[in-house]
């Protein structure tokens, strides 16, 4: 190796050292603030796992102090009560009667990215791939089907070309693979933007039709897919994150309209008609709604200021009536179970 060679390796490996000496103290102080934080938190009201069983509210639990990150229940009948911790660490978790499924990162200097489904005891019953991190889980009613939306190569919403990566998995069979390789149509035309990302899927009930965003050329879309023929066709524009009601009869989405990048309004749709409503949620909402029951929805705010690592449920009428109303203290991502 030349002498110049030789500098130049010696140079790179220095700044690489720096580099990750940065990161590691980062990481030290951020944890370390964090464990700060949890220690002056007040106790957290938790109450037995038998809150597991009968209809119930799963989410990841974001109150300071114990169980911070953990996967949460609380009865349908007292969401504001005491909730029960399971002891998994998920970034984001949706659950149906018997199964969970959990998206989780191991933070360090390299962050790792995993896809768990969880038992009816939270024990680990199958893997997923996962490429990256955290962005929407769902699971059908039934928990046959299982949809994972992960950001790749450390993209997320706040970058204007992110990537996004969505698979969806028959539990006890096939994977459908990644969506963006089935048949996109577009009004009446198959299209192929080589810039299309796809995201947020919610199922129907025939475990066979379910509804996504799918963006291309700066626009967003609802659209309908269909797995056994492997196709998806959009029906709307201006529609990201869908949330499919129970009954089958209304999608609710967030849509940007003239606002600006990272503000999004809560609108439903109505797929027998194709009206359109507004939610009286009038804050930007970035998360996948849940359905509380056929007319209400739930979704997750973060707060602001020297709170924002806390984030709490909300609920808003589905049909444009009303005033939202919080529901759950210090939760995330939330799942009903019926």
């Amino acid at each position: 190796m030349s002498p110049s060679l030789r500098r130049r390796v010696l140079a790179m490996v220095a700044v690489l050292v720096v580099c990750v000496g940065g990161s590691v103290a980062y990481l030290w102080r951020v944890d370390g603030d964090r464990r700060e934080q949890a220690a002056a938190a007040p106790p957290v009201a938790t109450a037995s796992t038998t809150t597991m069983d009968g209809p119930r509210i799963v989410f990841r639990s974001t109150l300071l102090g114990t169980g911070y990150g953990e996967v949460a229940v609380v009865p349908l009948t007292e969401p504001r009560g005491p909730r029960a911790l399971t002891g998994a660490q998920c970034e984001r978790v949706y659950a149906s009667d018997d199964r969970t499924l959990c998206l989780a990162a191991d933070r360090g200097v390299v962050t790792t990215y995993s896809a768990t489904v969880l038992g009816p005891g939270l024990e680990p019953v199958r893997e997923l791939p996962l490429t990256g991190s955290a962005s929407r889980a769902r699971l059908s009613a039934d928990g046959t089907l299982a949809a994972t939306t992960a950001f790749v190569n450390g993209h997320g919403y706040s970058s204007s070309s992110f990537v996004t990566e969505t698979l969806v998995t028959r539990l006890d069979g096939e994977s459908y693979g990644n969506l963006e390789d089935f048949t996109l149509v577009h009004e009446g035309e198959v299209v192929k933007p080589v810039d299309r990302n796809i995201w947020g899927v919610t199922f129907a009930s025939d475990d066979d039709t379910f509804y996504v965003t799918v963006a291309w050329g700066g626009r967003t879309w609802l659209a309908r897919g269909s797995l056994s023929t492997r196709r998806l066709a959009t029906i709307r524009d201006d529609a990201e994150c869908p949330s499919l009601s129970p009954d089958g009869e209304t999608v609710v989405y967030k849509k940007r309209q003239d606002r600006p990048p990272g503000q999004w309004r809560l609108a439903a749709y109505t797929i027998s008609t194709g009206a359109e409503t507004l939610l009286a949620e009038t804050r930007s909402v970035d998360d996948q709604v849940e359905w509380l029951d056929d007319r209400t929805v739930l979704y997750g705010l973060a707060r602001s200021g020297s709170e924002s690592a806390i984030s709490d449920i909300w609920a808003v009428p589905a049909d444009g009536t009303g005033r939202p109303r919080l529901l759950v203290e210090g939760g995330w991502s939330p799942a009903v179970v019926r």
